[in-house]
């Protein structure tokens, strides 16, 4: 028999979460050694928990300043190019993930603690913007549908009117017909 699939979702219940945090964080370190070791690649690893709580592995000391260099000759590239990124407006991962990696350094927990504060009260404005503003569109909507409604109502009287007086005019003419057929 095979493994169940698992569907990929947030883990509501804390202790299993946790659990499993543990459980994958191992695997993906133990992966990352195997990795290194197999294939003989210089490799580092990041992981923050929900609790500001920093793993990593380096497979060699030197990876970080290997990897900023990297970077910092990228960006030299791209600026001499012309395509420097503030001009765009926009931010590429590497130049993130440099500046994650500078400012690693300078941060603790607690500061980690409130950072993820601040995105979280970023994330439930974010959300609250959105659900006002499909509020909104679902109430011009409903609006909307009112006045059509409305108009319709309007349209069918007046095309009902019409042919209430089409049918009197024809009974009329008809009647006025047949009075005069019997005069004669």
């Amino acid at each position: 028999m095979g493994r169940k699939k698992l569907e990929i979702k947030r883990i509501e219940e804390n202790g299993a979460r946790m659990v499993c945090f543990s459980k994958r964080r191992n695997g993906l370190i133990k992966k990352a050694k195997e990795l290194s070791v197999l294939c003989d690649v210089d490799l580092a690893a990041i992981v923050f928990s929900n609790r500001g709580k920093l793993f990593q592995y380096c497979s060699t000391n030197s990876i970080l300043q290997r990897y900023r260099d990297q970077a910092e000759s990228s960006t030299g590239s791209r600026e001499e190019k012309g395509q420097s990124s503030d001009d765009s407006g926009f931010i590429t991962s590497d130049e993130i993930l440099q500046k994650v990696e500078r400012e690693l350094d300078e941060l603790c927990v607690t500061d980690l603690v409130l950072l993820e504060k601040q995105i979280e009260v970023a994330l439930i404005q974010t959300r609250s913007a959105k659900t006002q503003r499909m509020l909104d569109t679902v109430s011009s909507l409903r609006e909307e549908k009112k006045n059509l409604a409305e108009e319709k109502r309007r349209l069918e009287e007046i095309t009902g009117s019409n042919r209430n007086t089409t049918k009197k005019k024809m009974i009329v003419d008809l009647n006025n017909v047949a009075d005069d057929r019997m005069t004669e």
